[in-house]
């Protein structure tokens, strides 16, 4: 009999990467009206919804082994994804995506750190590779770096920070527990933050798009998390190049930005470090985002 789960792993990562995009699209016609802040705290009620029923269909323990760590990981993936979001604004979306693709060499950096996980002189060549791949990308001395680019570097790190220290409570707890109290503590941290420029309320035709970034937040990690349970790590990743071709004609498409053959060099020379550490047995988790 045919093995049919890579192609099975294969729609899912074409449903992680329609979601990731759908996402960028929602949240760049989202902040045409709202700051970050207001789009985070209504991506993290309406994701708080969604987790709520699916818990009570669903129960698992919620209480957290170790509150503090889940304020920490929830802080760290909050700025992330702010910066993510600033991001798209401000530079184009793959030059975005293709620094985003550092996020596992930034893994291998801190693991050492946090996990007390060894860290080899190989590892340390892949991650100078991806750092080359870096600078192809962003090409200082050619262009002006911008403070998007900055942005998706530290978007980069913090999500590594967040795969992290998602693995230490993932450990004790449950992943519909983390999914919980990530979307509880961010729409409070949203709501918070967005009384300092003033909360604005979102107009009837933004409502559409809140619900397609509340959903597609969810949605992209479950099919990303559903790919990594049929196939290899190795065999997923690459896969996931092609949200770097699929969100570059979506900005040629609708934004006008310019298809730069720079980026898909230097994503393609930043991915094949992460595809080299991987084969090395190097084991990456994926974290909800």
């Amino acid at each position: 009999m045919t093995d049919t789960k890579p192609a099975r792993a294969a729609l899912w990562m074409g449903g992680a990467i329609l979601s990731f995009t759908a996402m960028a699209v929602a949240g760049r016609a989202i902040q045409t009206e709202l700051d970050s802040f207001e789009l985070m705290f209504w991506r993290s009620l309406i994701g708080f919804f969604v987790i709520s029923a699916i818990v009570l269909v669903h129960p698992v323990r919620l209480r957290p082994t170790s509150t503090g760590l889940h304020l920490v990981r929830h802080g760290v993936h909050f700025a992330g994804q702010n910066l993510w979001f600033y991001g798209i604004m401000v530079i184009p979306l793959s030059q975005l995506v293709a620094l985003e693709f550092t996020m596992p060499i930034w893994v291998v950096l801190l693991a050492p750190l946090l996990l007390g996980e060894r860290l080899t002189g190989r590892q340390l060549g892949y991650a100078a590779l991806g750092f080359a791949g870096v600078l192809i990308v962003a090409q200082p001395g050619v262009q002006p770096l911008s403070s998007g680019h900055l942005a998706g570097i530290l978007c980069a790190m913090a999500f590594a920070l967040n795969v992290l220290l998602t693995k230490r409570i993932m450990r004790d707890d449950a992943i519909l527990c983390v999914l919980f109290w990530m979307t509880a503590s961010q729409t409070v941290f949203g709501l918070v933050l967005a009384q300092w420029g003033g909360f604005t309320w979102p107009s009837p035709a933004l409502w559409f798009w809140l619900v397609v970034v509340g959903l597609t937040g969810l949605s992209a990690h479950y099919a990303l998390s559903s790919a990594l349970g049929l196939a290899p790590a190795a065999t997923v990743a690459p896969m996931e190049f092609f949200r770097l071709p699929v969100i570059a004609l979506v900005g040629m498409w609708l934004y006008a930005e310019a298809l730069d053959p720079l980026v898909f060099i230097g994503a393609a020379v930043i991915f094949l470090a992460n595809w080299l550490n991987i084969r090395s047995g190097r084991k990456v988790p994926v974290a909800p985002r």
